[in-house]
């Protein structure tokens, strides 16, 4: 079936066309938004974003008008709990879910909460940028945090799929040092030339099969450690990506892209 802009019409005041993407399981609700007619209220949003009682997520996507010159869209994203943030998988499910809107176009350039991004269909997968990361800063021998458009503490860990996420998670994310917005904590190991990780996810509360700000946060903190060389190809419990940076000489990263595949699961709609 294809995927237009009619399939995403408000049918009345309460009722709203979606659609389901995932990017490596990360899974999202996507919404045209381009009229600006959502009802962005946070009990929209967590009823919309529960498993049990709405459609069920790792967060919801509007795709809106443009907001800036010479870019095509706006992604505004937000997570569960209805706070916003910048998404790396979302971006790349928005991107294909534009595209798809648009005669299944090549390339978009679009804002997000941290700026803009390109985005491109590389042999079928979905390759995004991301801001520029200035530092991976160091805060104790196995950890080190990073900022890319959201905060991830890296773990590094024996074994990642040993660790207990739903006890270590949440104590992490909300340490002291991390407040007042917390952050999100991966545990990370390198197998065999790759990195091999788990994510609790933040606005989640939760373990997620993917977080692609997390993955290009796992690949520049074994870069700076000398644990593997660009690309990096990072596995998380569902599925693998692929992540470019190039060091710079003051021993941040830039040109970072995300590379990886995407779905549509199902379109639908849904009661407000």
């Amino acid at each position: 079936m294809s995927w237009s802009t009619n399939d995403y019409r408000y049918l009345t005041p309460m009722e709203l066309h979606f659609a389901k993407w995932h990017g490596t399981g990360n899974d999202f609700i996507v919404v045209d938004d381009r009229m600006g007619f959502f009802p962005a209220e946070e009990k929209v949003v967590r009823r919309m974003c529960d498993r049990h009682f709405g459609i069920g997520s790792d967060g919801l996507i509007l795709i809106q008008a443009s907001r800036q010159a010479g870019t095509d869209f706006h992604m505004e994203f937000f997570n569960p709990d209805a706070s916003r943030s910048f998404c790396g998988n979302g971006s790349r499910c928005a991107f294909a879910a534009w595209s798809r809107m648009n005669g299944d176009a090549s390339v978009a350039t679009f804002t997000a909460t941290d700026g803009v991004h390109r985005g491109t269909w590389h042999n079928g997968e979905v390759a995004i940028t991301l801001r520029d990361v200035g530092a991976v800063h160091r805060r104790a021998e196995l950890v080190d945090q990073i900022d890319n458009g959201s905060p991830h503490e890296l773990v590094w860990v024996a074994d990642p799929a040993a660790v207990d996420i739903m006890q270590e998670g949440p104590r992490r994310r909300y340490a002291p040092e991390h407040a007042p917005g917390g952050t999100n904590v991966n545990f990370l190991a390198v197998r065999d030339g790759a990195v091999w990780m788990r994510t609790y996810e933040r606005g989640v509360e939760a373990e997620t099969l993917s977080c692609g700000t997390g993955v290009v946060a796992a690949a520049l903190s074994a870069l700076a450690r000398g644990q593997v060389q660009a690309p990096v190809r990072v596995h998380a419990p569902g599925g693998s990506l692929v992540v470019e940076a190039q060091r710079t000489a003051a021993g941040g990263y830039q040109g970072v892209r995300l590379l990886g595949p995407v779905a549509h699961v199902f379109q639908g709609t849904i009661d407000l």
